[in-house]
């Protein structure tokens, strides 16, 4: 299994990277948002990959981050999802905008992805909300029962962005109990944007 590549970066196209490593050219399928952070052709770049390997073919997949490669690794998870189809959904939506659309049941929005039609986005959204939106949170008893839902799926959102519990349930603190899913992660990334700026 090839995990990685570090070398140099030899052919630099919105779906395609060669990297060349010992003198080996290693042409790997990127989405959108791996080209659009590739340094300059003859720069040398590092990208975590993923071998899918099928009775005709071998194709190497890469990603600029772990936390793509992961996203990459969920969506083929779904029955119907390829390679491709993921890779499509990953040019159109960073990891955590796409989190965020699962979290939040937004099947529509993943359609805006170039062969996704609406049952696929919808078997998306039924089998990977719950690894999105995982984590048994406790509420104090003035929350209702749809808003402490809500909150449980924006902060297992948070957590499977890489934040601790603690962390999301920090960011969270003091939003508004009949908030949306949605706005409720939004609240949570602008708290760490703050943070880290």
């Amino acid at each position: 299994m090839i995990y990685s590549l570090k070398g140099i970066l030899t052919v630099s196209e919105p779906s395609l990277a060669v990297v060349e490593c010992g003198g080996v050219g290693y042409a790997c399928q990127i989405s959108l948002t791996t080209a659009r952070k590739l340094p300059p052709v003859g720069k040398e770049v590092f990208l975590r990959t993923y071998l899918n390997i099928r009775e005709d073919a071998a194709d190497l997949f890469g990603f600029y981050d772990q936390k793509e490669l992961a996203s990459f690794k969920m969506l083929t998870s779904v029955n119907g999802v390829g390679p491709r189809v993921a890779l499509s959904i990953l040019s159109e939506f960073d990891p955590d905008k796409l989190a965020v659309n699962i979290a939040s049941s937004d099947a529509k929005s993943l359609t805006a992805a170039s062969g996704v039609g609406i049952k696929i986005a919808q078997r998306i959204v039924l089998e990977l909300k719950d690894k999105i939106s995982s984590g048994d949170i406790s509420f104090s008893s003035d929350a209702s029962v749809s808003s402490a839902g809500n909150f449980g799926e924006a902060i297992g959102a948070l957590t499977a962005l890489g934040y601790t519990q603690t962390e999301a349930s920090a960011a969270l603190k003091g939003a508004n109990p009949n908030a949306s899913v949605e706005d409720l992660i939004k609240i949570g990334l602008r708290y760490f944007s703050g943070k880290r700026g």
